[in-house]
């Protein structure tokens, strides 16, 4: 008991100095540090050389238009399914929803495999069913357009969680009255519904566009080959071909993009301010509408947008990684399982990625998970007044483009560490570092969500007869939150596995992760070999997210984003 605080809650002394810490380490460290760099280098006069190169601002250019297109059709595929599984009387809405979330968990540089394996004239799966342009055809991905419909797909589950959490809190008895007044189901929807899901509209476009100025897989897999460079791969193209300036360059680089993260998501703040959206009436259970003879037609579109969102590409992703060879047209004759052999027996770089990946995914979520425990235990229960800025400094980093991450940690760590002269960069100790800054946040909301719905009476009670914080903690704090901490490991775990942005600029020779591997594999045109690899990672994804939904059935709301 002697080592509680004076304020008289239930927190151990040192939890609060310990949460700092952490939180100073993994955000306001790296990111002090990419600031310093920006700004000593403006002062040096690097600035102007950088703004007068003409490629800096068709990069800017190229970054807002497949931002912004890449929005535009993400609220479009976003926000009819989340009207249509939320409020309409649709069969299947579990399976719909756990299918239209898998775009969002498979990684980008993945999605752009298989939509190159879908289209254009080498494309295995169309030279198969008779369909595929003749050779010499232009591949129709390789452009603004191609980039910004990939990020419209991969994007499009965002705006669907941040627009159905508003429709689920819509007034029922509002509805309920207005209906009984006569007004029809399109009044209802466009003088109730609409103006009322508005700030969840707002807030997935805001999250979808900062996504696309952030997303590095798919312009570095669609840009490059075409010369099309968006900031990040720009940012990448500059990293590799390294010179005097480049840590400067980089850095001023790194504050555009996070200026025009910052930016997107200030705009959507005020967009917000001046409408009050405050809901009175019961809500919790969706308004539904009964669709009748439509129903059919609502549910034949969504399958349709399915099929070309997910079972087309990834079928092709199959087909290309069962051809012997790119452009090969598949029949039983020419199918062959060369390239799982290749990537399972006989490449040591496949293997090397796996471990790494797996290392990597694995002390990320289970080492966050010991931290984050106790981060939420302090923002819930704690009544320090720099709660608001600890959890900004939290957020931070996941908001940011990993991208901007990498870069920080690169800076930090490209020299030997002071003192101990220990050098992290070109090991994976450094992409260890970097995946804990990015992933922060993703394994504190389960915990946060657990804390704030679970009953502080039960910890009081162990508290006032004389349990001590430890005993408390895992007589009684884990067994109540465990199901929150297990979706919390395997959400990092999965999102982490798959990462290319952030360890795009970090890794060197024996620390590829699948992520690196995949894009090396396609940029020297083993695309048979990236298909092969690719379809085991979406097999993982697919085998990850079940356990999930499996595991969602004791947990607590909003913790598996798909769910209904």
């Amino acid at each position: 008991m002697h080592m509680l605080s004076n304020s008289g809650n239930s927190q151990p002394r040192w939890l609060f100095p310990f949460v700092v810490s952490v939180v100073f380490l993994l955000s306001a460290l790296p990111l002090g540090r990419l600031a310093y760099t920006g700004i000593l280098s403006s002062l040096r006069g690097d600035v102007w050389s950088l703004l007068n190169d003409p490629a800096l601002w068709q990069a800017v250019l190229n970054t807002l238009s497949t931002s912004f297109f890449g929005m535009v059709i993400s609220l479009l595929i976003g926000g009819g399914f989340a009207l249509t599984l939320t409020l309409c009387d649709i069969r299947g809405k579990s399976v719909l929803s756990f299918l239209f979330m898998l775009p969002m968990m498979i990684p980008p540089q993945v999605t752009a495999l298989s939509w190159i394996g879908m289209t254009g004239p080498s494309s295995t799966l169309l030279k198969a069913i008779g369909l595929a342009p003749p050779l010499g055809s232009p591949q129709p991905l390789y452009s603004i357009a191609g980039i910004a419909l990939l990020f419209g797909v991969q994007h499009a589950p965002l705006v669907f969680l941040s627009l159905r959490s508003g429709l689920l809190a819509l007034p029922q008895d509002g509805i309920e009255a207005a209906k009984l007044s006569g007004a029809s189901s399109w009044q209802v929807l466009n003088h109730i519904i609409v103006p009322l899901a508005m700030p969840g509209l707002i807030a997935g476009a805001a999250i979808a566009f900062v996504s696309g100025v952030g997303n590095f897989g798919i312009p570095a897999i669609l840009g490059i080959p075409a010369s099309i460079f968006t900031l990040p791969t720009l940012i990448y193209n500059r990293f590799s071909s390294f010179g005097s300036s480049t840590f400067g360059d980089i850095a001023m680089l790194s504050g555009m993009i996070a200026i025009i993260s910052v930016v997107g998501l200030a705009i959507q703040e005020r967009a917000m301010k001046g409408r009050d959206y405050r809901i009175i009436g019961l809500s919790g259970k969706a308004a539904t509408f009964r669709l009748g003879t439509w129903r059919l037609v609502a549910e034949l579109a969504l399958w349709i947008a399915i099929f070309f969102m997910l079972v087309a590409p990834l079928t092709a992703l199959v087909v290309s990684s069962l051809a012997p060879a790119y452009g090969v047209p598949l029949s039983f004759k020419t199918a062959t399982l060369h390239a799982y052999e290749e990537i399972l027996f006989r490449q040591a770089v496949t293997r090397t990625a796996f471990a790494n990946s797996l290392f990597l995914a694995t002390a990320t979520s289970l080492c966050l998970l010991a931290v984050t425990i106790l981060t939420a235990y302090f923002l819930v229960r704690g009544k320090s007044r720099f709660m608001f800025l600890l959890s900004a400094l939290v957020d931070i980093p996941y908001a940011l483009p990993g991208v901007v991450i990498s870069v920080s940690y690169v800076l930090l760590f490209a020299a030997p560490i002071p003192l101990l002269g220990v050098t992290l960069y070109g090991t994976l100790w450094i992409i260890l570092l970097a995946y804990f800054s990015s992933f922060f946040a993703v394994s504190l909301k389960p915990m946060v969500s657990a804390f704030t719905q679970f009953d502080p009476a039960l910890e009081e009670a162990a508290r006032l007869a004389g349990a001590g914080f430890w005993r408390r903690m895992f007589d009684i704090i884990l067994p109540l939150v465990g199901p929150a901490a297990g979706a919390s490991v395997i959400l990092v775990f999965l999102i982490a596995c798959n990462e290319l942005t952030v360890s795009a600029l970090l890794w060197s020779a024996g620390t590829q992760t699948l992520g690196v591997v995949i894009y090396n594999l396609d940029d020297s045109g083993s695309f048979d070999l990236a298909s092969a690899l690719s379809v085991l990672v979406v097999a993982m994804v697919v085998i990850l997210m079940l356990l999930l939904e499996v595991l969602g059935r004791k947990l607590p709301k909003g913790v598996v984003p798909w769910r209904n």
